[in-house]
């Protein structure tokens, strides 16, 4: 991507939640917010309204790209076949963090990821609150971007042991013997968090702020912008099964962690 590239799409961003997002947000309505597979998984039609927006704008943008959005490819799950196809498609959360959107909490993201013969060749984090946008470009390195443009690297925590490690555990996806293995273990960290919101911990573990991130499902609209944004920012991730992470592997769990060493620490200490 161009330089030009990278300042239209945060435009994009920017402009769709000033549009769609933020006029709606303190202001949903009972038969504004619906559930989709279960009570932990809302939308709204903020959601929708965004991703709208966000689709026609990247076809605008790139018209040589296909676009997959989290809302369409709930309705229509066969859309997720794109991803191992030739040719580029931008993966978009329109608003990540519906559960906190939903509850009046300002903590939620707009995700969007250029996607090519299954890897990650962009991200982008928007936080409309914040109103910056946290960048990442493949072997590029990665950068917020504030509303003046102002431009600042990001870059992982300095590695600790695993007993001094802060970070985001997501185990309701686990199956066992592991789900019970890792609640079990979970007193040797240092502490856990889960802000229901995958676009701010990805920026807060590219940041420098906490120091792992583990997750069991993999929709492609939550992680893959956070994990390029990660490995840009200096961080190790990996599949459990130690692969690289790819868009189209939805359910081979995934651990982050600033380097390989403590990759391999936290795995021996948690997850065997």
């Amino acid at each position: 991507m161009t330089d030009q590239d990278t300042h239209e799409v945060i435009a994009l961003l920017r402009a769709v939640a000033q549009a769609e997002i933020m006029p709606r947000f303190r202001r949903l309505g009972l038969e504004d917010v619906r559930t989709k597979s279960g009570p932990l998984d809302p939308v709204t039609v903020a959601d929708e309204a965004a991703e709208r927006a966000l689709t026609a704008g990247f076809k605008k943008l790139f018209p040589g790209d296909d676009v997959l959005g989290e809302e369409a490819a709930s309705a229509d799950p066969e859309l997720l076949q794109r991803l191992a196809r030739p040719g580029r498609v931008w993966v978009i959360d329109p608003i990540d963090g519906t559960a906190n959107y939903a509850a009046e909490l300002p903590l939620f993201g707009v995700m969007a990821a250029l996607v090519e013969a299954d890897k990650v060749l962009a991200s982008f984090i928007h936080d409309p609150l914040g109103d910056d946008t946290a960048v990442a470009l493949a072997g590029g390195g990665a950068w917020t971007v504030a509303r003046d443009g102002t431009r600042r690297r990001l870059k992982v925590a300095a590695p600790v042991p695993v007993g001094e490690m802060v970070g985001s555990l997501s185990w309701r996806y686990f199956t066992e013997p592991r789900r019970s293995r890792v609640l079990s273990r979970l007193d040797r960290l240092a502490s856990v968090t889960d802000y229901r919101c995958a676009a701010h911990q990805y920026r807060m573990l590219a940041g420098g702020h906490s120091h792992v991130q583990m997750f069991g499902k993999l929709m492609p609209w939550d992680h893959a912008a956070g994990v390029l944004l990660h490995q840009e920012a200096g961080g190790y991730g990996r599949h459990f099964d130690g692969s690289p992470y790819t868009p189209s592997n939805f359910y081979g769990g995934l651990l982050l962690t600033p380097d390989e060493a403590s990759w391999h620490a936290f795995d021996e200490a948690i997850l065997r």
